[in-house]
């Protein structure tokens, strides 16, 4: 398994300052940094319900907003009453539910190697490499998921991976770096952030304990991230099933409870005796650099391996 599947696999598997966050983050200027970013936003109802109630609680600081997807004019509207949190696109180039597929913003017969024969994308990034999608597609197809975000009225200042498949070669790593540079926007992780282990394979019941754990990886005055993956235990996260063999069968009880744990006193707590301030992408972006954190493989090199039996 290389870094890069390893990285996402991470990602499934494992911050504060209450409402007014962006107020003390201007005051306070030592202390740990930390970016709570919440992914697959406009995903589903649930997923945006969980957004707007970790965001009037004041617990999310970056949101990674999926623009292909039927829910995405109610997150808009939700993040456009929340301006203090940093907006990024999180580029997606698979649809990984079996009960609820998108496809691209680009017509699809403009992208065929991206979708399969009914416009809509793969569900893994074995299936989605295995079609050797092409390169010019590939970029044509993120500038598009920023161009949407952007004419719906978001302030876009990052971008990130759906199940890292848009950094997943280098030559769409390399791609992913003329966008941001073109559109003057970064790229999550690449501002040397140290991660916070994330808890979406813990069981539901345990995550709360293990990620008051986890904080004491904070452990110097660094700038952290932490992703989550939130939502809502309703029917219509029920029902959903992840393609991803490694992804936990009970999805939305896991996201609920992932929500419960940024909306936790315990957890707000823990923060602040550690005096950890919550900051988002949108800041670090006015402040830092950006540094290519990895270089992934070639793009040969993953086609080949996703032709393996």
């Amino acid at each position: 398994m290389n870094h890069l599947a390893c990285a996402f696999i991470i990602v499934l598997i494992s911050g504060f300052a209450g409402p007014g966050h962006c107020q003390s983050a201007n005051t306070q200027t030592s202390g740990p940094r930390l970016i709570i970013r919440c992914d697959d936003i406009g995903f589903c109802h649930g997923v945006n319900m969980a957004l707007k109630r970790v965001a009037d609680a004041g617990m999310v600081s970056s949101a990674s907003v999926i623009v292909n997807t039927p829910w995405l004019d109610e997150a808009v509207e939700i993040l456009k009453r929340h301006p203090e949190i940093s907006v990024g696109v999180h580029l997606a180039l698979n649809s990984e539910w079996k009960e609820f597929k998108w496809g691209p913003v680009t017509p699809s017969d403009k992208v065929p190697s991206l979708v399969d024969p009914f416009g809509k994308f793969f569900g893994t990034r074995k299936e989605f490499f295995a079609h050797r999608p092409k390169v010019r597609e590939v970029a044509r197809e993120l500038r598009a998921q920023i161009d949407l975000a952007k004419r719906k009225g978001l302030d876009v200042s990052y971008i990130d991976n759906h199940m890292s498949t848009a950094i997943s070669t280098l030559e769409f790593q390399e791609e992913m770096e003329r966008i941001a540079k073109e559109y003057h926007i970064g790229i999550s992780r690449y501002f040397g952030e140290q991660e916070v282990p994330i808890v979406y394979a813990v069981e539901p019941e345990h995550k709360l304990s293990q990620a008051l754990k986890n904080l004491n990886t904070v452990t110097n005055n660094g700038l952290y991230l932490l992703v989550c993956h939130i939502g809502t235990d309703y029917p219509e996260m029920q029902v959903m099933t992840d393609l991803n063999l490694f992804a936990p069968r009970n999805m939305s009880q896991h996201r609920q409870a992932e929500g419960d744990v940024l909306c936790s006193t315990d957890y707000k707590s823990a923060l602040q005796m550690k005096g950890i301030r919550l900051v988002g992408y949108k800041e670090i972006v006015n402040q830092e650099k950006m540094r290519r954190p990895f270089v992934s493989d070639k793009y040969s090199d993953v086609v080949k391996k996703a032709l393996e039996k």
